[in-house]
């Protein structure tokens, strides 16, 4: 069912206007509940949703120059295509409405059968409902089932004896110029539904009858009787508006303009459009409410998806946040016929409702975080699945199978959903205890800590002249009851729960220039981080300077972020805080102050342009200016062949290391050692993205051999000096364990036998020419101790090999893709990067290796590779 707004009126989604091959389904879908189901490692599942949005007519359906609706002829059909075929779609649209209207006729009726005996039953001495009730519970239903029962009876003869010049736009022209009854339904929806609410609670007779409506099957259906909840029939003729006025555009799609039924049925979708507008305009700007015993308005502010951590493992819940108190719930199991509902999992008024603060975290629960490579390994089987969705598409009987691979891909995103969180949100109820969240994402964290605190500011002194309202077990019942229908938040963020459309984010890498921010009211130590989203959540991705004491930070600073189908881009702009006092013990790090947030979507057309687009995020009256331009997967994973002989950057290994008469080459050397004296220790050292601008200039003075590099080198940002040697070995024109032998390291590293993979392992080291082994070993030791430093770091074996795998690897063109139909750089990407991670993950993991006994050691089989 659909939040209600502050007048329990539905919010009519668009999104949830289902239909599939003219199938038009009135019971729309209920999916299962959340159960109580756990993994193997006690965190819970999710249930498979499958919500495939149709289009929309508000956003699809251009308007003709008087604002007439104009619905878009379908290519090789409408117009100048073959008439009679648009004909026999139309009728198909035709007759899957009607079916679905003998559906909802049934369904009316059903509503219908007790009205006539509680109305009977109302002037007696014992009566079950009140006539003003039944009349409330039951307004207009009867109007509604004569004019749908009119209406079927006239069209289903048009259907039964169907050609060319048959017409029905005239009946869909006088249903739609009954919609007035609609409203007055509408405008009567809440008060009935709370009517039915409160007699329910009172009346064990009316609840029984409630619960169990009997709708019976089509006629010409095996289906007997359903049992239905009164509560999901009244919703019932809210939905049928919307998927009536979706009919007509499909409708219009297949009518010839010159056939008598086009001209009714634009009229028809006119007034259908208007009717749907004029109410979504109503309920938009206003609050979801539901009213408390005491007759106050308790208004939903937010609600979505978060992980809490209960009883040391991960659950996700749906959180609600009303004007009085937090509420945290979880979906229940629900029966066939059923609307899902919510179980209460706790609820803190607001008035009871602190941030706990950082002395008594000490006794909160662990916080149990998976290492990255895990997370990270998840993210492309994620890859892989939805490369093998797309071709299976493409196959002559490939749905079968694309529907179970979007269950597999379901259950993988919420796993990652799941798992992914580690920031730390605690609240903590002053009478009672404290619970734990982890969120992705700071953004997020400070967007529920800000609407509470404004709650909380808001309603001051209420709470202190008043007691914290408790809410009896009724009263809990019901407002858990109320969240079905008032959540903004319909599914969780995953892509499987999406249509293609509506998935298509941006893979590659976004270059961004964070220039200068404005609008603070004293000076300040300042600075900025980047977040993108990635698999439904969104992650921090880069970090600018601190700029001190200042009103009007000036950073001009560039970064390299990788997207992987991401839609936003958010900057967050901090106050650093030096004082020790407030060390964060979760995770070591000081909590610094945000002083305002914003986010911009990534639109392609905008970005991918070859030129720097410049834009601004406003928040709380700081501006901050920012630009950015977007190089796609397909660009960014080429290698320039060489042409350089001079410089490092761009020119072969065995060149550079011949020039210098050494045999690793220099920038490599003098990185390493930089990374080593001070960077060891650095929290995402080779995962966070260094300054752009910093990196070029190192860049030059490596190219150009200029003499006080030692001096830039200790000056530098560290991880800007991380980020100059991954660029190093990425524009290499040939990967560094070349080109040749990469389908041979490809084949090793599938091997199942631990022997005859060693063997191959170690034979390919030896086969790569001497620059290219040295430099690899040299880079292979300073990697394994960075990863003994990982409980500072973070940085595992794993994590490491994830960003440096496809770095050494990757061909300069793509080896593992000849002979296979692989066409998108995303799938080459998607298929070659798993194996090359665990390439040199292989090597990471493996006892030091030395030069002089690979070269020593004999080969039990060919050299040949």
């Amino acid at each position: 069912m659909e939040p209600l707004s502050a007048h329990g009126l539905p919010r009519l989604s668009w999104i949830d206007t289902l239909y599939s091959n003219f199938n038009y389904n009135t019971d729309g879908y209920e999916g299962d509940g959340v159960d109580d189901g756990k993994s193997q490692d006690g965190s819970e599942t999710l249930p498979y949703i499958d919500e495939s949005p149709t289009m929309s007519p508000q956003l699809c359906t251009p308007q003709g120059p008087d604002g007439v609706m104009v619905s878009p002829a379908p290519e090789g059909l409408l117009p100048g295509g073959d008439i009679e075929k648009g004909l026999e779609m139309k009728k198909l649209v035709l007759s899957g409405f009607l079916a679905s209207e003998e559906i909802y006729i049934n369904q009316l009726e059903a509503l219908l059968l007790p009205m006539r005996p509680l109305k009977a039953t109302a002037t007696t001495s014992q009566p079950v409902l009140t006539i003003q009730q039944v009349e409330t519970i039951f307004y207009k239903i009867q109007d509604i089932f004569e004019i749908h029962k009119e209406f079927y009876d006239a069209l289903l003869p048009n259907i039964r004896q169907w050609d060319e010049k048959v017409t029905v736009g005239h009946l869909f022209q006088k249903l739609a110029s009954q919609l007035g009854v609609y409203k007055a339904f509408v405008d009567n929806y809440k008060v009935a539904l709370e009517t039915a609410e409160k007699c329910s609670q009172a009346n064990s007779q009316f609840q029984k009858i409630s619960e169990n409506l009997k709708v019976k099957g089509p006629k010409d259906s095996k289906d007997g009787t359903s049992t239905v909840t009164m509560e999901a029939l009244l919703y019932k003729p809210i939905d049928r508006v919307t998927r009536s006025t979706l009919v007509l555009h499909d409708l219009l799609k297949h009518t010839p303009k010159d056939h008598p039924d086009f001209p009714l049925l634009q009229d028809a979708l006119r007034i259908s459009h208007n009717f749907l507008s004029s109410i979504n305009e109503e309920i938009d700007p206003r609050r979801t409410a539901v009213t408390t015993p005491k007759g106050e308005a308790r208004q939903l502010v937010k609600d979505g998806f978060l992980v809490e951590v209960s009883e040391s493992s991960r659950k996700l819940r749906h959180v609600f946040l009303f004007t009085d108190l937090l509420l945290c719930a979880k979906m229940k199991k629900t029966s066939v016929g059923r609307h899902q509902q919510y179980e209460c999992k706790w609820y803190i008024p607001l008035a009871d409702l602190t941030f706990q603060t950082l002395d008594e975290s000490d006794s909160c629960h662990s916080i149990q975080i998976l290492p990255e490579h895990e997370i990270e390994e998840m993210k492309i089987k994620i890859s892989l699945l939805k490369s093998e969705i797309q071709k299976e598409k493409k196959a002559p009987k490939g749905q079968n199978r694309v529907e179970r691979l979007r269950k597999k891909m379901n259950e993988q995103e919420s796993w990652l959903l799941l798992h992914s969180p580690t920031i730390p949100f605690r609240l903590h109820n002053k009478h009672s205890k404290s619970f734990l969240f982890l969120l992705s994402s700071d953004y997020e964290r400070s967007e529920w800590r800000e609407n509470i605190q404004k709650l909380q500011k808001k309603a001051f002194r209420v709470f202190s002249d008043l007691q914290a309202c408790v809410l009896s077990s009724v009263e809990l019942q019901v407002l858990t009851s109320s969240c079905f229908k008032l959540r903004t938040v319909h599914n969780i963020p995953v892509t499987s729960n999406k249509d293609d459309e509506e998935i298509a984010g941006l893979y590659g890498f976004l270059h961004v220039i964070v220039h200068s921010a404005k609008g603070f009211k004293e000076s300040a130590n300042l600075y900025c981080t980047l977040e993108v989203d990635s698999y439904g959540y969104f992650v921090s991705k880069a970090k600018t300077r601190v700029f001190r004491d200042t009103a009007e930070p000036q950073w001009n600073e560039e970064f390299e972020i990788e997207l992987e189908g991401s839609q936003f881009l958010r900057i967050l702009c901090y106050e650093k805080c030096y004082d020790k006092s407030m060390l964060n013990k979760d995770d070591n790090e000081i909590v610094d102050k945000i002083m305002g947030k914003g986010q911009v979507q990534l639109d392609p057309q905008t970005v991918q342009s070859k030129n720097w687009h410049m834009d601004v995020i406003e928040m709380n009256g700081i501006k901050v200016e920012f630009s950015m331009k977007f190089t796609s997967r397909d660009l960014s994973l080429k290698r320039t062949p060489s042409k350089k002989q001079s410089g490092v950057f761009g020119v072969k290994i065995n060149v550079v290391t011949k020039r210098e008469r050494s045999k690793v080459p220099y920038i490599v050397r003098q990185c390493i050692e930089e990374v080593e004296k001070r960077g060891i220790d650095e929290v995402g050292i080779y995962r966070i993205s260094g300054v752009a601008t910093d990196i070029q200039a190192l860049k030059t003075a490596f190219d150009t051999n200029t003499k006080d590099i030692l001096v830039m080198l200790s000056d530098m940002d560290i991880n800007a000096i991380a980020g100059t040697l991954k660029l190093y070995f990425r524009e290499l024109p040939e990967p560094l364990l070349t080109d040749r032998l990469y389908p041979a390291f490809m084949e090793g590293i599938s091997l199942s036998d631990p022997a005859a993979k060693e063997n191959c392992m170690m034979h390919l080291l030896r086969s790569l020419p001497d620059p290219n082994l040295m430099t690899f070993l040299t880079l292979l030791e300073h990697l394994k101790r960075v990863a003994e430093k990982e409980p500072l770091n973070k940085m595992s074996l794993h994590n490491l090999a994830t960003v440096f795998g496809p770095t050494l690897l990757r061909p300069s063109e793509s080896e593992s893709t000849k002979g296979q139909n692989i066409t998108s750089a995303t799938d080459i990407w998607s298929h070659d990067v798993m194996a090359q991670v665990q390439v040199l993950l292989y090597y990471l993991q493996h006892p030091p290796i030395s030069f002089a006994e690979l070269k020593r050691n004999t080969l039990y089989f060919s050299t040949d590779v």
